[in-house]
């Protein structure tokens, strides 16, 4: 039995199994995600709250220690990565790491869900993305739903982020807030952390979730695929991290490459970190190059 049920299901991703889908339709999935509750961080005084919308998706909510009550400080609009098919704003590596993020950069995180593949094929998570983005920027006149973004954010300093899958939905993000536009709120960042993004070679799991896609044609997958529309990307300032050993260095550079060819008037800066691979400031986030590059982060955020 078991034999049949290995020659009928195929398993995405083998060296980094995330779900097996069947010939009846049914899906496996191999790495179920692990969920913390927001807390009071004691070490750092960062708190973080989970909200509730009927617009939108739960997100978690990221605030640092605040001194200043009249201060308005910068907000990051972080969105995890995950190959679109797994992790969640709510796991231990996504609490952890974004917890840290606020507390260096001292600025206020809205950490975004999204719903996954394959149970949800792309775009979906495009447009859930986007749903939270505009649920943020109902508290620009400062009477949204959500008390922290009325008293503490910034609106004049936004930031769209993410890594890996997540900094692909961000960039699309920021390229639909060109298009469409966010009244009242000044995007003035995109901080794209080892993203994927798909170049001219065949990627199979793309091409399973994202059916409707014309792949390497498709400037949401390939944003080099259409260079000079990437002169609208609605920010000033683009950081892109990429990683020596990351399989998809290549794919960051060509980004690079492409948006200081489209015309866009804004400065674009690459990091790129020697001798580590793909998110490992994720997966070993107290060595000192995940440091560096925490204060290259904190850096860009502040300028």
């Amino acid at each position: 039995m078991a034999s049949n049920t290995a020659e009928t299901a195929r398993v995405f991703f083998p060296a980094f199994p995330m779900f097996r889908v069947y010939k009846d339709g049914r899906i496996e999935r191999l790495r179920p995600t692990e969920t913390v509750p927001p807390s009071n961080d004691p070490q750092t005084g960062v708190q973080s709250k989970d909200t509730s919308s009927e617009s939108c998706l739960p997100a978690r909510l990221f605030l640092p220690k605040i001194t200043d009550p009249t201060a308005k400080i910068p907000l990051v609009i972080y969105i995890h990565g995950g190959a679109f098919c797994i992790e969640s704003p709510f796991s231990p590596t996504y609490h952890n790491y974004l917890t840290s993020l606020a507390n260096r950069a001292n600025v206020m995180v809205v950490s975004v869900q999204y719903r996954k593949a394959p149970e949800h094929l792309l775009p979906v998570a495009y447009d859930d993305a986007w749903a939270t983005v505009k649920w943020v920027a109902s508290h620009v006149n400062r009477d949204g739903p959500e008390p922290w973004l009325n008293d503490h954010a910034d609106f004049e300093r936004v930031f769209l982020a993410g890594d890996s899958a997540g900094a692909n939905i961000a960039h699309n993000m920021m390229m639909k807030t060109g298009i469409d536009g966010l009244i009242g709120v000044k995007i003035v960042g995109l901080l794209l952390m080892n993203p994927f993004f798909m170049n001219n070679e065949p990627d199979e799991l793309i091409e399973f979730i994202f059916p409707s896609s014309s792949l390497c044609d498709d400037p949401r997958m390939n944003p080099a695929s259409a260079i000079k529309d990437l002169a609208g990307l609605a920010c000033s300032r683009v950081l892109v991290c990429a990683s020596e050993k990351d399989f998809l260095r290549d794919r960051a550079i060509s980004y690079y490459e492409a948006v200081r060819k489209s015309g866009w008037e804004g400065v674009i800066d690459i990091f790129e970190t020697p001798g580590e691979g793909h998110v490992f400031h994720l997966s070993n986030p107290s060595c000192q190059k995940a440091v560096d590059l925490m204060n290259q982060v904190s850096s860009f955020l502040n300028r």
